[in-house]
């Protein structure tokens, strides 16, 4: 079925598959296709229902920063499906060293300037379907974080898990405040690509990058998005939070937000703000959980280590996530 789908969406093009597709990814949130064509290699992802979102994301995010992603080639919102054009290599396969450490610093960059420009749309990607993680809601999702966390820990008999829920509990005020000192912040909230490292993004010439597998996107204060690529930046540094080096790549995403707040603000917020977005790994990764155990697949034990490792985080010193 999917490849007749793939045959007829590239005759709508005038164009024809050269090749026998071939079997990319298997998760739990999504499958992917590779198939040669006479327009070069193109890309199926099936989604599965807790990241269907992604393929009307896809329509939203072309009409309004078409330089910034990939031009899907077809879209079938009704299967959850999204045709891709070969993307050519990312950040990641294509640097490495300090290297993809200034790519990388430099995407984080070119990414805060695309959620300026996703500000005015956050109603309409939620009308989509892409999860709500602003501010306001992030106390109920810690209750929710602490609960689906315990849940896979009793199914699994993980007795450092539900330690871990016992320990974190207590925090729940601290929580609710940093929640609620972030919703008093003025920055308007955006689109958290909420996995955004150097194997999502892909270099072009000059310096240009596009961003791409959206399916863990949330709607949050827009600093979230930081959570993931500073971690990062830290590890391949090699260095501590106070080093000159982490910071010129933090202020380097900062500057997209220069108008909205004096540097030493912003980076407080942004401390803050990467604190509550270790709530939404945790949920991503349980919706991995809860997809893989309704398919009836096995569940990768790294996956059920992530939901505790990033909850048991909330109560490190850093603000940056170790998952």
């Amino acid at each position: 079925m999917a490849t007749a789908w793939i045959d007829e969406r590239l005759a709508d093009r005038g164009s024809d598959r050269t090749g026998e597709p071939e079997q990319g990814q298997v998760r739990p949130w999504a499958t992917v296709l590779s198939a040669p064509t006479t327009e070069g290699t193109v890309w199926l992802k099936a989604t599965a229902p807790g990241t269907a979102f992604e393929v009307r994301l896809y329509g939203l995010l072309v009409r309004v920063a078409p330089d910034r992603v990939l031009e899907p080639l077809a879209l079938d919102p009704e299967r959850a499906w999204l045709l891709l054009p070969d993307g050519g290599p990312t950040l990641g396969a294509r640097f490495d060293g300090r290297e993809r450490i200034r790519a990388l610093t430099a995407a984080m960059a070119a990414y805060g300037r695309l959620q300026r420009r996703l500000e005015p749309y956050v109603e309409e990607a939620l009308s989509i379907g892409v999860a709500d993680m602003r501010p306001v809601r992030m106390p109920e999702r810690f209750r929710e974080a602490l609960a689906a966390v315990a849940t896979v820990s009793e199914e699994r008999g993980d007795a450092e898990g539900l330690e871990i829920c016992e320990r974190i509990a207590p925090l729940e005020p601290r929580v609710t405040g940093w929640c609620e000192r972030l919703a008093e912040s003025t920055l308007p909230a955006s689109l958290d690509h909420n996995d955004l490292h150097m194997w999502n993004v892909l270099p072009g010439e000059g310096g240009e990058v596009r961003f791409y597998d959206w399916g863990d996107c949330v709607v949050a204060h827009p600093f979230a998005a930081m959570l993931v690529p500073l971690g990062f930046v830290q590890r391949g540094l090699e260095v501590e939070l106070a080093d000159p080096r982490f910071v010129a790549a933090r202020d380097a995403y900062l500057g997209a937000f220069a108008d909205l707040g004096d540097p030493a603000e912003l980076a407080a917020t942004l401390e803050l703000a990467c604190r509550v977005a270790k709530i939404a790994r945790v949920l991503t990764w349980d919706r991995a959980l809860r997809a893989a155990r309704e398919q009836g697949d096995e569940i990768d034990p790294g996956w059920a280590s992530a939901t505790r490792i990033g909850l048991a985080s909330l109560a490190e010193d850093s603000w940056l996530s170790p998952v």
